[in-house]
């Protein structure tokens, strides 16, 4: 018996108002693009035209001097000192701000604003542009690093908590403040408990990031490895640098490895 019922068959995967919505977004990127590209003059192409310059340079870098990897230890060591000492300062410093920056826990709308302005400045401020700042203070050395690295490391960590700590079951809070519990015991029987592993977390996660920033930070002259670099380039010793980054690329890998296996074991 023949079927009258005529089969509907979509045209398409998305209705016609979301393809013109699609199409006017790659529209307006590409105009972006252009206009980007026209102001400062730099296009992708150019990165295809100078592939030659680009093999050239990364030759030099090879072979790998491994020579030279026994001055890179001590470096690295004060990198990772860098990274812990910023790390640990940071997270005990963080503590209040994240509470003060939650909005279930800081009911004054007045404090509550003023705390989260301030650490979205301090959050807006890359870690070179504070790195850059310290040195021209405190001069060339460790010191300014692990200052910069602590505001860094501090807005990553407020950020990150303090929206942990908004998300947390408030029952456990009442309970004990209906039982007569002040306010530091109702933050350390009720809310700790519950942010206490993602807390630990974040802070092996910020941690990694200190790692690979205190690297950076040397450029500018704030210590650690990366100062070691800069003085390699500056001297045109690319094989030296091809070790350096090496033995710094195994390093961080080792350290990831360990930071994730740990945090999988809290969260």
């Amino acid at each position: 018996m023949p079927n009258n019922k005529e089969k509907f068959i979509p045209k398409s995967l998305y209705p016609l108002k979301t393809k013109r919505i699609i199409t006017l977004s790659l529209v307006a990127v590409l105009g972006f693009y252009l206009i980007s590209s026209i102001t400062t003059e730099s296009f992708i192409i150019n990165f295809f035209m100078k592939i030659g310059n680009i093999t050239d340079l990364i030759g030099r870098f090879f072979p790998v001097d491994w020579s030279f990897a026994g001055a890179v230890w001590e470096k690295l060591f004060e990198t990772i000192h860098m990274a812990i000492i910023s790390t640990t300062v940071a997270t005990l410093i963080s503590i209040p701000f994240c509470l003060l920056t939650a909005s279930n826990i800081t009911t004054n709308k007045y404090l509550y604003n003023s705390m989260r302005f301030i650490l979205n400045i301090i959050r807006t401020i890359p870690d070179i542009v504070l790195a850059v700042v310290f040195v021209g203070l405190f001069g060339i050395g460790v010191f300014p690093g692990i200052i910069a690295l602590i505001v860094f490391a501090i807005g990553i960590l407020v950020k990150l908590l303090s929206e942990t700590i908004e998300s947390i079951d408030m029952n456990p809070s009442e309970a004990i403040k209906a039982s007569g519990g002040n306010a530091l015991q109702t933050i350390w029987f009720a809310v700790m408990p519950q942010v206490l592993p993602q807390f630990i977390s974040f802070s092996l996660y910020v941690f990694e990031i200190n790692i690979r920033a205190s690297v950076v930070l040397g450029l500018v002259g704030a210590g650690g490895v990366g100062q070691l670099i800069n003085s390699q380039i500056n001297f045109l010793n690319y094989p030296a640098v091809s070790t350096i980054v090496l033995i710094i690329f195994a390093v961080v890998v080792i350290i990831d490895y360990i930071s994730g296996k740990l945090r999988e074991g809290l969260v």
